[in-house]
């Protein structure tokens, strides 16, 4: 890639490394399932209205928006409300690289190639690592339930796959209109109502930057530059700067939120890391990975 396009990519990363931290922030006064309608409400208004329908059946693009923003972001939400560090998020999210492989070969028999299976071997052996030490310190809830946000995140790359349906910014507008409604039902009998409009009427400064940022920062000007990217250039060539990611996503939240992995999680960060390095950078055959994630 040339200069500017592998500067774009490293922006791309700074962005959604720091998603993490800006939902975090924002959690502080929105309970979760209402923060995440929100977002997807300004994600899909009023570009739903200006941004083609995607080349997809209607049952590709609600399944996408089930698994990749519902599934995937509603987890995402919930962990970081009860607990989940935003660093560590980073991190045990990008264990969809390695659902993913797996998942694909079971669904799609699309079988990885021995280095790709190396690396998710070792990608599952550093997320034991961060579980383990995760736990030592905390309940293990809320990792579980990241865990299950990169599940759903797999199966949604898996079922994009499957139906051929491209990554562009036409997806992420019209598959974003799955989420308010299950969300909205969500918060209404989760919090209920009085809390829903005492969150509405008290959202604040803090509130009001952070669902700018997931909704500009992350996924539209996010998403646009790296469809852009991978557009150009192969995927091998754009995926391996998505895995600075993490890095990013822990240094963001130790300078603002103070948070410090002990020695287990910062030793099955970089185990996971490097697995994770090793599937998505095979040259034999490429993994089935969505690398955006926010």
């Amino acid at each position: 890639m040339t200069r500017r396009d592998s500067l774009l990519a490293v922006l791309v990363a700074v962005l959604w490394g720091g998603n993490f931290v800006a939902i975090h922030l924002g959690l502080e006064d929105v309970p979760p399932f209402l923060f995440l309608a929100i977002r997807f409400v300004l994600v899909a208004v009023p570009l739903v209205f200006l941004v083609p329908r995607p080349k997809a059946s209607w049952q590709a693009v609600v399944a996408v928006g089930a698994f990749m923003s519902l599934g995937q972001f509603g987890l995402l939400y919930l962990a970081l409300s009860i607990g989940m560090p935003a660093g560590l998020a980073s991190l045990v999210l990008q264990a969809q690289v390695v659902l993913t492989i797996v998942i694909a070969a079971v669904a799609l028999d699309e079988r990885p190639s021995r280095r790709q299976a190396a690396g998710a071997l070792v990608g599952t052996a550093g997320l034991v690592v961060v579980a383990v030490g995760f736990g030592a310190g905390a309940s293990i809830v809320p990792l579980v339930v990241t865990v299950g946000a990169a599940l759903s995140w797999a199966i949604g790359n898996v079922v994009a796959r499957a139906a051929k349906v491209e990554s562009g910014l036409s997806l992420v507008v019209w598959s974003a209109l799955v989420v308010p409604l299950p969300c909205l039902a969500v918060s209404w009998v989760v919090d209920g109502p009085d809390v829903m409009v005492e969150a509405l009427a008290g959202f604040g400064w803090t509130a009001l930057l952070s669902t700018l940022y997931t909704v500009v920062g992350a996924s539209l000007v996010g998403y646009t530059i790296f469809n852009g990217l991978m557009a150009k250039h192969p995927a091998s060539s754009v995926v391996p700067y998505i895995l600075l990611v993490p890095p990013v996503g822990m240094l963001s939240a130790w300078l603002v939120l103070g948070e410090v992995p002990n020695l287990l999680e910062a030793v099955g960060a970089l185990v996971m890391l490097v697995g994770v390095t090793v599937a998505v950078t095979s040259s034999r055959r490429p993994a089935v990975v969505a690398a955006a994630p926010s």
